[in-house]
């Protein structure tokens, strides 16, 4: 589970007795790495170190601890004969019992690790960009749906992250490198706006427009009136998801177009690898 800093501190506040469990350290073939973490309290648990008997067993021990009053504890677990895990590395667990200082450590980590994820900017809060929205945040990226209309703003569906932005463009600009960017506002003149800022930079993974051929076509006179270069519209992905699945629906729209961010984040080797882990 990627965790993100809100879904931490919601869990925190719920659960005042917990139990950071840490991966330490890491040998030979193992589910996570060293850093990998997770919080549990006696009932429930987020993030993870890997999954399957090791996380089981780490789990029932955090809970042993918290039973028991413990402040610390530990476990290296071999992940081959001993509990059937075929990895066949070596892991070292730490765990410590949240207290003020661990939960501001684990809240600073969640943090960064959030903020070094690859942002996906999602222009346009309608059925698309909401559904759209919904899909990526499950993901190990940081998503923003963005609008210029404060209504549509309130309607981004819970645990998406909203931004209402007058000026989207801007955006565009502000936005770190290896960001994505899907245009599927209302107006088609605002779409090739943000569209042509998205292409003029040269360090985006993924610029998307949702529309047909005829769009794309019209889209290419527009940059040829507005004086900027055509060929631009070479490294648009239009109709975002691609063409080969004919579903109009916008929770398939999203799906497909998920899969499209994540293989050209990979593509383009932005330590999406490395965020899912985190």
């Amino acid at each position: 589970m990627s965790v993100t800093p809100q879904q931490l501190r919601d869990f925190l506040n719920r659960h005042r007795q917990a139990v950071l469990v840490e991966v330490t350290e890491a040998k030979g073939s193992t589910p996570r790495e060293a850093g990998a973490w997770m919080v549990v309290s006696s009932e429930d648990e987020i993030g993870t170190i890997g999954g399957g008997q090791l996380e089981f067993l780490a789990i029932a021990r955090a809970r042993e601890a918290l039973a028991s009053g413990e402040a610390a504890a530990a476990l290296d677990i071999p992940l081959g004969p001993e509990i059937g895990q075929c990895c066949g590395g070596r892991v070292a667990i730490g765990m410590r019992a949240v207290d003020a200082d661990v939960a501001q450590d684990v809240r600073v980590r969640a943090e960064r690790a959030y903020m070094a994820r690859p942002h996906v900017y999602v222009f346009g809060a309608g059925h698309v960009g909401n559904a759209l929205g919904q899909a990526l945040s499950l993901l190990p990226l940081r998503t923003l749906v963005v609008d210029n209309r404060a209504a549509e703003i309130a309607r981004v569906p819970r645990g998406v992250e909203a931004r209402h932005a007058p000026v989207a463009e801007a955006l565009v600009r502000e936005a770190p490198k290896g960001s994505c960017f899907v245009v599927l506002t209302h107006d088609h003149g605002l779409d090739f706006l943000i569209a042509s800022e998205a292409l003029m930079r040269d360090d985006s993974a993924y610029v998307g427009m949702i529309g047909s051929k005829t769009k794309k076509a019209t889209f290419k006179s527009w940059l040829s009136d507005m004086g900027l270069d055509t060929g631009m519209v070479e490294k648009l992905a239009m109709p975002i998801g691609g063409a080969d699945v004919h579903d109009k629906r916008p929770e398939v729209i999203a799906a497909l177009t998920a899969a499209e961010i994540l293989r050209a984040l990979a593509d383009q080797d932005l330590g999406l690898g490395q965020t899912i882990n985190d």
